[in-house]
């Protein structure tokens, strides 16, 4: 059995780029010392970013969300700095949207493998809750682990109401 590190979006555009917020970058050295502990205990590490096209604002999320954010090729699509060099060669799941059916699907073909899944990075209240439902539903019966000060939101009322959300699903949030 074996625990599973996913890493939720820790693009430039979410932490100083087109949808970054104060605090968003507090959160890095906190998940490059997780990164670590998984990859010396032989843990997987797995990673989203999220993934957009010149026509975004076409898009159902530009439409409700209308900032360009983490277009394919852009600067603001990049890992930060100090976490990319950490990520090289992990498994990467892009996704179009807040959630990762693919991601889903990896761990449920490995579910009888996997005892925990913990979910870190940007941004709580929107990717990071989308994924945790998603590797909920594909892991049952693993324990599904949010680290409070592993992820941020732009608002901290919205980010609370998501660790409570969370709770509410059997997600641990320490």
């Amino acid at each position: 059995m074996c625990k599973v590190l996913v890493v939720v979006d820790m693009q430039k555009d979410f932490i100083d780029g087109a949808l970054g917020f104060d605090g968003a970058d507090k959160i890095i050295p906190a998940i490059a010392q997780r990164i670590t502990e998984y990859e010396e205990a032989g843990h997987p590490v797995l990673y989203t970013l999220d993934t957009h096209f010149e026509n975004y604002m076409e898009t159902q999320e530009g439409k409700n969300l209308p900032v360009p954010h983490c277009i394919k090729g852009s600067e603001g699509y990049k890992l930060c700095d100090e976490l990319s060099p950490l990520l090289e060669g992990k498994k990467v799941f892009r996704k179009l949207t807040f959630g990762s059916l693919e991601l889903g699907d990896y761990l449920q073909e490995r579910a009888d493998q996997i005892n925990s899944v913990e979910i870190c990075g940007l941004v709580s209240n929107i990717c990071v809750l989308s994924n945790a439902v998603i590797v909920k539903a594909a892991v049952p019966e693993a324990e599904v682990i949010v680290d409070s000060k592993l992820t941020a939101s732009f608002d901290p009322k919205l980010h609370q109401a998501t660790l409570d959300v969370l709770k509410g699903i059997q997600v641990t949030v320490l």
